[in-house]
């Protein structure tokens, strides 16, 4: 109980506060991601006790997550890469006048997902753990393609067109060093392509300035004028009304979140993706999933707090970094002289406890600092258009240099934007591109290492029983619609030979 109440010494709780409203800011401006603010964090937690420092780190990254789904929403922006599935139907929301329902359900979801999370990482964190040690290569090139293959069907237009942009992405990804030889590829002499295409510069400029380039081509009507208004009043209670009756989805994409995150490397921004290819295969009405529905905005969002839980079951227990926040974490405790592993619960049990202790305090302190970055953001809504798009162009601009202080990552997101703009004229779907360049180093580098290891021999990646389930998934998610429609016609055919029998 005495290691409960240590998180709300002011010495804790106040640097956990100061912390999250830091990863509001961040979060909700492009390029600058939950990785960077608990980057910018660490050297200020070196000057506070071992529990302040990680609860700073946490407090960030938890609200980092999620204000990167208000720029996504509100400008079709992904603030971080996690925010990338709230840009399709969160977005379609804003163009209605309902922005702020959906980031309200979205900030409820964020809170009520990275619960979960935080719940199943104190219950199941050991057998979890475990199970993500099995992953080979093998594994994670199968896990890789899961990923791909759920963004390529999810995405609006029709399927042979989404997986056209997924391929883009690909080879998009190939471009730089190549780890196993050492030698350049697509680079052209150009020393900046050397260490590739940074996906956040790409990912802003097909999201951001690619809305601005349809914008302009609207003319001077549509950017003298708001064309986004809030015609919806929004109360935390009617939020909480619809979640209630989609609370089964919150759970589910919850768990997804969680065991995703699990699996080092995967990390938020996939658990975003597959949860919400998972709802739209399994709802009702896929139909509606990209023009604005509910579920497409509570799934993803679900998801990707939860992962933040998820993440640190293999890095507590194993001393395996999840993602790259809790990469960076590891170093933290290292730096404090904690030594993640089986023994930390033995070791330092009193400082995991108040680590379990911060991130459920985090969720509910989320919700009154969210609502804050809600209402300062939603503000951007009564400037004239022309306004927010050139705010847009700026902070691109911004966010683009941020990742590695590189004008030529300018370049790129400029590059991208008007890439994006011309392949939306035809139909193109954005985001299995993005998620290509993202996936395509960890689908490569687990093909060639596992090629590697059996002399050449592909046999081996379709012999594992864990392989084979997600092949399996891989299989199912593009025939799925086929399927049953194949099941809805025998059984209608059925039905219609019973009656005439009778």
């Amino acid at each position: 109980m005495e290691n409960i109440l240590a998180v709300f010494n002011p010495n804790v709780f106040l640097p956990l506060l100061v912390s999250m409203f830091f990863g509001i800011f961040v979060g909700g401006i492009p390029g600058l991601t939950a990785t960077m603010a608990v980057a910018l964090i660490i050297p200020i937690s070196y000057y506070l006790s071992p529990l302040a420092g990680l609860a700073m780190v946490l407090g960030a990254s938890f609200t980092a997550i999620f204000s990167g789904d208000i720029p996504a929403t509100f400008l079709r922006i992904p603030g971080t890469p996690a925010s990338g599935a709230a840009t399709l139907d969160g977005f379609e929301m804003t163009k209605k006048g309902k922005g702020s329902l959906a980031l309200t359900l979205d900030l409820f979801c964020s809170a009520i997902g990275g619960t979960i999370g935080i719940v199943l990482l104190i219950v199941v964190a050991p057998p979890l753990a475990n199970l993500a040690l099995q992953f080979t290569n093998y594994e994670y090139f199968w896990l890789g393609l899961f990923g791909l293959s759920m963004s390529v069907v999810l995405s609006k237009g029709n399927v042979i067109k989404g997986l056209s942009a997924a391929i883009i992405g690909l080879l998009i990804s190939t471009i730089g060093m190549d780890i196993t030889t050492g030698y350049p590829r697509f680079t052209f002499q150009n020393i900046e392509l050397m260490s590739g295409i940074e996906f956040i510069p790409a990912m802003i400029g097909l999201f951001g300035l690619s809305e601005v380039l349809k914008r302009i081509q609207g003319g001077n009507k549509s950017l003298s004028r708001p064309t986004i208004n809030e015609k919806i009043k929004v109360s935390p209670l009617k939020a909480l009304r619809i979640i209630g009756k989609r609370f089964f989805v919150v759970v589910k994409s919850a768990v997804i979140g969680t065991l995703i995150g699990a699996l080092p490397g995967a990390g938020a921004d996939i658990a975003a993706w597959v949860s919400y290819g998972v709802e739209k295969k399994t709802s009702k009405h896929p139909e509606e999933f990209g023009t604005g529905t509910v579920d497409g905005v509570i799934a993803p969002t679900s998801a990707n707090n939860a992962a933040l839980g998820g993440t640190w079951i293999p890095a507590l227990v194993f001393g395996i970094p999840g993602d790259t926040i809790t990469a960076i974490v590891l170093g933290a405790m290292l730096m404090f002289g904690i030594q993640p592993g089986p023994l930390i619960f033995e070791e330092s049990g009193d400082l995991v406890t108040g680590i379990f202790t911060v991130a459920l305090v985090a969720q509910v302190l989320l919700i009154f600092v969210g609502f804050v970055g809600i209402k300062a953001y939603s503000q951007v809504l009564k400037l004239k258009t022309s306004t927010v798009m050139a705010g847009v162009v700026i902070f691109s601009m911004i966010g683009s240099y941020a990742i590695r202080n590189s004008f030529f990552d300018i370049y790129v997101m400029l590059i991208f934007g008007i890439m994006g703009f011309l392949l939306e004229k035809i139909d193109v779907p954005l985001a299995p591109m993005i998620l290509g360049i993202i996936l395509g180093p960890m689908i490569e580098d687990n093909l060639r290492v596992g090629l590697t290891k059996t002399g050449g021999d592909m046999s081996l990646f379709f012999q594992r029983p864990i392989s084979i389930v997600f092949i399996c998934l891989i299989v199912f998610t593009f025939t799925s619609g086929y399927l049953f429609k194949f099941l809805k016609y025998v059984f209608k055919g059925k039905g219609r030979n019973e009656i005439k029998n009778n």
